[in-house]
C-alpha cells in the first residue's frame, strides 16, 4: 500500500466541479472516458475529486474495505476488479464506512448492491450495474492500493482528477487539470454562443458548413 503524496490543488478541483464529463472529455482532446457501461446508481449524482485507486481480485472486496481507510476526505475510490462483474463488491455497510472518512464517491469497474439504500445515503457510486451475488474476503489474495490501474482503455493514476455524472465518468491526468479546465470553459462559452445563434434562427448545417 502506498499513500498519495502528490494531490491536485483543492482550489483547482473546486474550479472543475460542476463541469460535465462530456465537456471535459472533448475539451481535453477526447481523453479519459471510462467504459460507457459505468454509470451512476442514481441518475442525479455528480462527483469530482482526486483518484484513490484500488486493484481488487475478482469476486473479492477485502481490498475495497482496506481502501476506505486509506482514502483522504474528498477523494474518489476508483476500483479495477479484473473485469469480473458478477458480484456485488459494495453496498450499504461500506457506504456508511466511506462516508465516515469523508470519501467523495466510488467508481468501480464492477457491480454493487443495495441500490435503493445507496440512493438514500447519497454518496455518489458509479458502477457497471447492480448484482446481488456476494464476494469473498481472501486475506492472501493479491491486491493493491494507490498504484496505476487500467479500466477499459484508460490508465488511472493516484491523484488524477475523476469526474462522473449521468453521462459517465472521465479521468483527467493530474498534470493536465488546469489546461483542461481552461479549454472546458472556452468550450462552454462557444456552445452558449452557438445555442444563442440557433434560437435566432440559424441552422446547424449552415453554421458548421455541412
Amino acid at each position: 500500500m502506498t499513500e498519495i503524496t502528490d494531490r491536485p490543488d483543492a482550489a483547482l478541483v473546486d474550479a472543475v466541479r460542476g463541469i460535465g464529463t462530456a465537456t471535459l472529455h472533448e475539451a481535453g482532446g477526447q481523453i479519459g472516458a471510462l467504459p460507457s457501461y459505468i454509470k451512476p446508481v442514481s441518475n442525479d449524482w455528480y462527483v469530482c475529486g482526486a483518484a484513490m485507486t484500488v486493484l481488487s481480485p475478482p469476486k473479492d472486496n477485502l481490498w475495497l474495505h482496506r481502501g476506505i481507510y486509506h482514502a483522504q476526505p474528498g477523494e474518489v475510490m476508483v476500483v479495477d476488479t479484473g473485469g469480473f462483474h458478477e458480484a456485488g463488491y459494495w453496498g450499504e455497510i461500506m457506504t456508511h464506512a466511506a462516508q465516515q472518512v469523508g470519501m467523495a464517491g466510488l467508481v468501480i469497474d464492477g457491480c454493487v448492491r443495495d441500490g435503493s439504500i445507496l440512493e438514500e445515503l447519497g454518496m455518489p457510486v458509479f458502477s457497471a450495474g447492480l448484482c446481488i451475488r456476494g464476494t469473498a474476503k481472501n486475506k492472501e489474495a493479491y491486491g493493491a492500493i494507490n498504484i496505476p490501474i487500467r479500466i477499459g482503455e484508460i490508465w488511472v493514476n493516484p491523484g488524477d482528477l475523476v469526474v462522473g455524472d449521468r453521462d459517465g465518468v472521465v479521468v483527467v491526468p493530474q498534470e493536465r487539470i488546469g489546461e483542461v479546465l481552461e479549454k472546458s470553459r472556452a468550450r462552454e462559452e462557444k456552445e452558449a454562443n452557438t445555442i444563442s445563434r440557433l434560437h435566432q434562427g440559424e441552422r446547424t448545417v449552415d453554421m458548421y458548413g455541412f
